[in-house]
């Protein structure tokens, strides 16, 4: 049994009803697929100095409410990072940088936020942690991939492939999933197969924590659905742990509806079952939900990572979809936005902080 489907019956699979989704959404930029490397510097104001260099000078610490969270600020209270009540996702000032998807959308979307992972899960006087100041000013000086640079790593638009020791491929382009010869129309959410999980894309085998070993299928090497994607960056790469039911459980569930209710962190925005317009409460990273089939809209069906706000200021985010065939910030068979009145804007539901 494919483990997408493990600890979840009674709830229907995408395979079963595929069929009932509401048709294909506007299409926004035709064409194919492209994608700007990340470029620092071209943000302006505060991230274009960014907060490298100031990990070492005076910090003030502010307790704010909606969610509970720390703010530290430099000595001219400019924002050097956020960290939130129950989740491991922190968010530090660094220098700007533009992502682009030029073939699938013209927006752009420059960002001074840099995701990082906390060792430990984030509780109000934290700071006063033996393990804080070191990681804080580390951290706050690093230069290096952040959840956001991992991610696009897998862009379908194109990334190189990278490899470990052993061989195995961990990083490059990913693909949504294998193609589906029932489907003609290659912008139909059903013409690449789902139920493509990390390991999958690996290739290898993966032992979960309760001692349950899975095998990949050959004929999904490469490939990612939504909800295996998250657990491919944020298990597989950032660390965050993953079981492999759709139940309560230590770490992050298989399917998007599993994660939005039972992941770890906390729900910024919960799903009152229709479309959220108060947005105020998201933050750079947070994972977000939808319900998008047409005679299940109740059901969260897709999630991706909310990046921020675009260059038009709108409210964009970036999954693994079957239209781009793998992970996109595009507007492919949909835009990628959370506001407004397009597909997915009306499909969203709710949002989760790791």
């Amino acid at each position: 049994m494919h483990p997408e489907r493990t600890g979840n019956r009674g709830r229907p699979t995408r395979r079963a009803v595929l069929g009932t989704i509401a048709g294909v959404a506007a299409v926004g930029v035709a064409g194919g697929f492209g994608y700007d490397r990340l470029a620092h510097g071209g943000g302006g104001g505060e991230g274009a100095t960014g907060s490298r260099g100031r990990a070492g000078g005076p910090h003030s610490f502010e307790r704010l409410t909606g969610p509970g969270r720390t703010v530290v600020r430099d000595a001219d209270g400019a924002t050097l990072a956020t960290f939130t009540d129950g989740a491991r996702t922190a968010v530090l000032t660094g220098p700007s940088r533009t992502f682009s998807e030029p073939r699938t959308t013209t927006a752009t979307l420059t960002t001074n936020a840099w995701v990082r992972v906390l060792p430990h899960t984030w509780q109000q006087g934290a700071e006063k942690s033996a393990w804080f100041t070191p990681w804080f000013t580390k951290t706050l000086g690093d230069s290096g991939p952040d959840v956001f640079a991992v991610a696009f790593e897998y862009s379908s638009a194109g990334a190189p492939d990278k490899r470990d020791s052993s061989g195995v491929r961990y990083a490059g382009t990913a693909h949504f999933g294998p193609r589906n010869q029932r489907v003609a129309n290659p912008l139909d959410f059903a013409f690449h197969d789902e139920q493509s999980d990390f390991y999958d894309y690996l290739g290898v085998p993966w032992t979960f924590a309760d001692g349950t070993r899975v095998q990949p299928e050959q004929a999904r090497y490469g490939d990612v659905d939504c909800s295996g994607f998250q657990r491919l960056l944020w298990g597989y790469r950032m660390g965050i742990p993953l079981h492999n039911t759709n139940t309560k459980g230590v770490g992050l569930p298989r399917r998007a509806f599993a994660i939005a209710a039972y992941g770890p962190g906390l729900t910024v925005i919960p799903d009152k079952g229709r479309q959220p317009t108060e947005l105020s409460a998201l933050q750079p990273g947070d994972l977000v939900f939808f319900a998008i089939i047409k005679d299940q809209p109740n059901f969260i069906d897709h999630c991706g990572m909310y990046l921020g706000l675009d260059d038009q200021g709108r409210h964009r985010f970036y999954s693994s979809r079957s239209a781009a065939n793998g992970p996109t910030m595009g507007d492919l068979s949909g835009h990628s936005l959370l506001d407004g009145t397009d597909f997915y804007a009306r499909g969203f539901r709710a949002a989760r902080r790791l």
